[in-house]
């Protein structure tokens, strides 16, 4: 269990810090087979996109906590396409993969590709993205608590546009489902603003982002175009609230219009400090690389993994 939670100010700008947690889903115990290749065991990891600094990150983090533990790592990329992904769980199992790590690329989708995992006897661990379907087994969810950090988000935004409001957009990820939480506590908190403050938040726009800078610039173009006098803009993650930035540049518009990112990444914190993001809740993917390979070791083990707080 990761708990910890601080604030850093930087030219009167803040940075969020998240709490990342380790969360049993559904836990069975029993010891972990060994891979196909001798002795070493190995540990499949199918995950988002390694096109994101924040995923591999997670998989090198994993790998070299795993290795220490004795077990051989293959982490590969799911490019946010849960066809892929689904065939890259179904080589861990042919594999004989003694443990299956996923952030899933599609939460309900990725089911009958887990349920497969499930009746090869192999365990499986989500991490960053849980899956919270029925039918599924999950050993063990490790991640930050994105609905406490899109309320995060949402204060920060508040805090950003002052007490006149304003009009502000939301670059999404609607597949994915810790960037549907984030999304989520954003507007519970922008809701509850709204029941008292004169200044009304109104969230005008949610566009895909798709995660990534190309995609979020292309979104954050059209949502300025549909609303110019737009005050904010809440991005799921660093890459797409850098996008978002790049759009405000050229439409001359980086000075009117505040941005509210997610995770804290190194250009992410950058951009924060140059100004150029009002605010970032913070996550800590390599934690929770480690904290996955202590929990895959300690089913191995047949311990019990902790319960959710």
């Amino acid at each position: 269990m990761i708990s910890i939670r601080e604030s850093l100010f930087t030219m009167h700008r803040f940075v969020l810090i998240l709490a990342a947690s380790t969360a049993v889903i559904l836990s069975g115990c029993g010891k972990s087979s060994d891979s196909s290749s001798g002795n070493r065991k190995m540990i499949g990891a199918s995950l988002l996109t390694l096109q994101n600094p924040f995923f591999k990150v997670i998989g090198d983090s994993l790998t070299e906590e795993a290795a220490k533990q004795g077990y051989e790592t293959l982490v590969v990329s799911a490019d946010n396409d849960v066809a892929r992904q689904s065939n890259q769980v179904k080589d861990f199992i042919v594999k004989r993969c003694a443990a299956i790590v996923l952030s899933p690329a599609d939460s309900k989708s990725i089911v009958p590709v887990i349920q497969e995992a499930n009746a090869a006897g192999i365990p499986v661990f989500t991490v960053d993205i849980p899956c919270n379907e029925p039918g599924v087994k999950i050993a063990t969810q490790i991640a930050t608590d994105n609905f406490g950090g899109g309320k995060e988000a949402g204060t920060a935004m508040i805090e950003a546009l002052g007490p006149q409001g304003g009009k502000v957009g939301v670059l999404d990820l609607k597949q994915v489902e810790s960037c549907i939480l984030r999304v989520k506590g954003f507007k519970e908190v922008i809701a509850a603003h709204n029941q008292t403050a004169p200044g009304k938040i109104e969230i005008v726009s949610e566009l895909d982002g798709g995660g990534a800078k190309d995609k979020g610039f292309k979104a954050a173009e059209d949502m300025l175009q549909a609303h110019p006098d737009m005050r904010g803009i809440f991005a799921i993650n660093d890459p797409s609230a850098l996008g978002a930035r790049a759009a405000l540049e050229k439409a001359d518009r980086a000075d009117a219009v505040k941005i509210v990112g997610f995770d804290g990444q190194p250009e992410g914190k950058q951009a924060i400090k140059e100004g150029k993001i009002y605010a970032d809740p913070i996550q800590f993917p390599d934690r929770m690389g480690v904290e996955i390979a202590r929990a895959i070791v300690k089913h191995s083990k047949g311990e019990p993994l902790e319960p959710r707080h």
